[in-house]
């Protein structure tokens, strides 16, 4: 793991990810919204409102997924100081904010016609809620951190502390009594509620915004390494002018 920490081996394998990465994601994130916005029946219940479910869903699992990821490389920016874990955490932060936001505004609009409100302060509803705003003060004390030349250790202890509201998201619906549903889809059980011919749809849409959110990560981080070199080498020359 120690191996891949280092900057310009992590460069040399993201060059020939990164494309790839994203062009799966394009690929699959195309093939699932075609075939849910196009292909697919309306649901029997919900009708033709159903089809915000391809976008919402996945963002909802990156949102939630990238927070974690977020998480996890702040624990090792903290215990083991992987030269690459502050980088991977920063990259992660903007990814996950706008996948979030994203969830929000489509649930949002799914929600008009499902419940006859844009918004309830719905358990499910209002932790997502809070999961953003964790993300927006991540990436506040993390840019002013960042702008003192500190560590960023802040904003990795919040990060951390932040990893309560998951299980608070994935489980509101069973602790509290919420107009939002049940989950549809059991990773344990393998196991789903909802119809093949639109479990389909949603798992590619979900398998495509998961690429896309990685190849936006490995952009990220590529571009904050190209300037972190370019702002140590003016500091040399600037250094060597003096």
């Amino acid at each position: 793991m120690h191996r891949y920490a280092n900057p310009t081996r992590f460069l040399k394998i993201a060059r020939v990810a990164t494309p790839i990465v994203a062009l799966l994601g394009l690929a699959l994130t195309a093939a699932g919204l075609w075939i849910g916005l196009f292909a697919s029946p309306p649901d029997y219940q919900q009708g033709e409102s159903v089809r915000i479910m391809y976008v919402h869903v996945p963002a909802a699992w990156l949102g939630a997924g990238g927070y974690m990821s977020l998480a996890i490389a702040s624990a090792t920016a903290l215990i083991w100081r992987h030269p690459l874990a502050t980088i991977a955490a920063r990259a992660i932060a903007p990814a996950g904010a706008a996948f979030t936001a994203i969830c929000l505004v489509s649930g949002s609009l799914w929600g008009k016609p499902t419940w006859g409100t844009y918004w309830v302060w719905d358990a499910r509803l209002t932790s997502m809620l809070v999961l953003l705003f964790l993300y927006l003060g991540y990436l506040a004390l993390s840019a002013s951190e960042a702008e003192k030349g500190g560590e960023q250790r802040g904003a990795a202890i919040l990060a951390l502390v932040g990893v309560i509201n998951l299980p608070i998201i994935k489980y509101s619906v069973e602790w509290w009594n919420t107009l939002h549903q049940g989950s549809s889809i059991s990773v344990a059980n393998a196991s789903s509620k909802i119809a093949p011919e639109l479990l389909t749809p949603l798992l590619l849409s979900v398998a495509g915004f998961s690429f896309l959110f990685g190849a936006i990560v490995l952009m990220r981080m590529r571009a904050m390494l190209a300037w972190a070199r370019v702002d140590a080498r003016s500091r040399r020359m600037a250094e060597a002018l003096a």
